[in-house]
């Protein structure tokens, strides 16, 4: 048996039993994490990436039809995904960051804060606690994910949710 004939026969075992895919795992993790490394140029933020591209890759294997390229082609793609998928949320993350700081602050516009922190007590147990820490006590992501025992990805995403449902509870109280 050839070597794609042998990874197909591993990618068709693995959709028949998912238990089956640690093989696959195996066998691409280490090209998947140095493709995402070269990328990406952050080691955590690669080990994140990682994790994810074959998370996706066993959710939506069912999906996978052999053409006879590598496996990795596809997983590669996935990646390439995640990757953009993360550039773009990053920049909104920014652009919420910058509206978030851009609130006032010299005490002039007092009703304003005081709707915001209001505002901040109705967001959701998680999103809340993660905007108290990165915003009111000025805390970096990495040790906000520390404390509360998630990734730095996650935290960045509780944020930007969170972000989001202030923005849309301002809009709602401007109305």
């Amino acid at each position: 048996m050839d070597t794609g004939e042998a990874e197909r026969a591993l990618v068709e075992a693995a959709q028949r039993d998912r238990r089956r895919f640690a093989a696959l795992y195996q066998a691409h993790f280490e090209r998947v994490y140095a493709y995402v490394v070269r990328r990406v140029r952050d080691r955590d933020l690669a080990e994140d990436l990682t994790a994810d591209v074959f998370h996706q890759a066993l959710a939506h294997l069912h999906r996978y039809q052999w053409r006879g390229a590598p496996f990795a082609a596809w997983l590669y793609r996935i990646a390439a995904n995640e990757i953009a998928d993360r550039g773009k949320r990053a920049a909104r993350e920014q652009r919420a960051q910058f509206e978030v700081d851009s609130v006032p602050s010299d005490g002039g516009d007092v009703e304003a804060r005081a709707l915001l922190f209001r505002l901040v007590d109705r967001l959701p147990e998680e999103q809340r606690r993660v905007v108290q820490l990165r915003f009111a006590e000025q805390r970096p992501i990495r040790e906000i994910a520390r404390q509360l025992g998630r990734s730095e990805g996650a935290i960045k995403q509780l944020q930007f949710r969170g972000l989001q449902t202030l923005r849309r509870l301002l809009g709602e109280n401007d109305a």
